[in-house]
């Protein structure tokens, strides 16, 4: 099985990195994919441009053989639409099954992302929860995809929806954006040398 992670990555933090190496081992996926995104259509763009969020992602897993960076949406024009990831990344895959990974407030919006219901045909989807999370009742459709059982995905390509809880680290991305723009340190929330590359090239200062 073939996991894939997408987000701005910007800046990557520990939070992205730990959550991916742990639903590896959960799944035990051949490889996991780090996707960055170019032009997120449901958030504003990300304030440093998309050659620094890769170069601080490659920093970041420089040397840990077990993430892989997948870097198709910065060289795609347009919106960054994950079913066009999905789609792309499935005509290359054949039949092997295909995760998406996403967070429980991504997957509160899902039904607004662009023909999200596609989604579905060429993977599944995982949903990352914290220990003890509420289930919110899904919609039919959700209902019909929802399996309980973690090995129907190793058995089918596409199609299942899974909630998988995960020891998520409380790191965000914006609050580390923010602890920067006021000159204060965000040691160890974040690899050492994404820190310095920011540091060395100015991100994030207003």
């Amino acid at each position: 099985m073939i996991g894939i992670f997408g987000g701005t990555f910007n800046p990557v933090h520990y939070g992205h990195l730990r959550s991916a190496l742990e639903v590896k081992d959960i799944f035990d996926l051949a490889e996991i994919r780090l996707i960055p995104s170019a032009n997120p259509p449901h958030r504003d763009l990300p304030s440093v441009s998309a050659e620094s969020r890769l170069k601080m992602l490659q920093l970041a897993i420089d040397q840990q053989t077990d993430l892989k960076i997948d870097d198709r949406e910065l060289n795609r024009a347009g919106p960054s639409y994950m079913v066009d990831t999905l789609k792309s990344i499935r005509s290359e895959i054949g039949s092997q099954p295909l995760i998406l990974f996403i967070g429980s407030d991504a997957f509160n919006q899902l039904t607004t992302w662009h023909e999200w219901q596609a989604l579905f045909n060429y993977a599944h989807i995982v949903v990352l929860t914290r220990p003890n999370y509420h289930l919110q009742a899904l919609n039919d459709f959700f209902s019909a995809h929802l399996s309980i059982d973690r090995t129907e995905l190793a058995q089918n390509s596409a199609g299942k929806l899974y909630f998988q809880s995960v020891r998520q680290l409380d790191i965000s991305a914006t609050a580390i954006r923010d602890m920067i723009a006021q000159h204060k340190n965000p040691g160890f929330l974040l690899p050492d040398k994404v820190l310095t590359y920011i540091r060395q090239h100015q991100l994030y200062l207003r």
